[in-house]
């Protein structure tokens, strides 16, 4: 009897793993950069493509000029693998940081094509060229979505800060401030989410009382840890919070007043994902592109997919008869 009991509540535990994602009924589909397996990341014709392909909210990334000018770019620097020179010459190597360039000295550089010959070109081969396509300002973005009429798009706006590099960007605050008062100039306060690695820039955000969600990222890659939960001396990027007081990602981000965590696919399991939506964090997954792992963190229950293959994601979500919308 004791066997048959035990078996039986085995078989249960078994089955809820398994189906820990079946009871959702909505999903935030967040196009990566736009959609960037298909087109070039963060241009203006890549926004469009996710606009088109039905994304709930375009996920994309920010940085300042010299003149303080707000244009939306994942690298602080001009990166030679997106970025060729008025002769029409992918750049030999990173240029110089965009924080020491005008925005008219930007026009001059063309990020319409990925080069075939870099890592970065194989990776993302499928990837259709558009080119004259210049680094553009976060007010194009808004510009184009009123255009549109689309007034339930929503924006997941990353600050492109680095405690590792003061000198790439204006301080955290700075640039988040900037940020904010560009959002609101296109009365889209109700509209968007504010992420960053860096969570000085989120505290800021948080600070000045809008009500505006933001967004924790985490990853413990190689080329960027920004928990570094091994350290004595606690990690820059986490403005404070350090995993060794709180051993639990979740709690730390609680800890800060955040109101969504985004972590890299890889680093979550269905326990992570269970405790965050306990202490009432929603939880995204980055960047997950093949409808294996989509399935994957589904099953997990995660709240959003921030992926560079919404076409892959609409696919899964359709087959699963799950809506996409975006959360709160």
């Amino acid at each position: 009897m004791i066997h048959r009991i035990l078996r039986g509540w085995l078989f249960l535990l078994a089955l809820a793993a398994c189906t820990a994602g079946m009871g959702q009924t909505r999903i935030d589909l967040q196009g990566h950069r736009g959609a960037r397996w298909l087109l070039p990341e963060n241009t203006l014709v890549g926004f469009q493509k996710a606009l088109d392909l039905g994304v709930t909210t375009l996920e994309l990334d920010v940085v300042m000029t010299q003149d303080d000018v707000l244009v939306i770019s994942h690298d602080q620097a001009l990166n030679p693998a997106i970025t060729r020179n008025a002769q029409g010459h992918f750049l030999a190597t990173t240029g110089p940081n965009i924080n020491s360039l005008s925005y008219a000295e930007l026009q001059a550089y063309d990020v319409g094509r990925i080069d075939p010959a870099s890592n970065y070109g194989r990776i993302f081969r499928e990837q259709q060229p558009a080119d004259g396509q210049k680094m553009p300002r976060l007010a194009d973005l808004f510009e184009l979505v009123r255009r549109t009429g689309n007034d339930k798009i929503r924006f997941a706006i990353e600050t492109k800060v680095s405690p590792l590099k003061p000198d790439a960007s204006p301080a955290p605050e700075r640039l988040a401030g900037a940020l904010v008062k560009e959002i609101q100039a296109h009365g889209l306060i109700d509209r968007v989410q504010i992420l960053s690695f860096d969570w000085r820039s989120l505290q800021y955000v948080q600070k000045l009382g809008l009500g505006i969600p933001t967004v924790y990222i985490t990853a413990q890659l190689p080329e960027l840890d920004n928990l570094l939960r091994n350290s004595a001396t606690g990690s820059p990027w986490t403005a404070g919070f350090d995993y060794a007081q709180y051993r639990s990602v979740p709690k730390m981000i609680k800890a800060a007043g955040g109101s969504h965590w985004s972590s890299f696919w890889r680093e979550l399991d269905a326990d992570k994902v269970r405790q965050a939506q306990q202490l009432g964090l929603q939880v995204l997954a980055w960047t997950v592109n093949d409808k294996r792992v989509m399935n994957q963190m589904l099953d997990m229950g995660v709240n959003g997919l921030v992926t560079d293959r919404p076409d892959l994601a609409i696919e899964v979500l359709t087959q699963r008869k799950i809506a996409w919308s975006a959360g709160p």
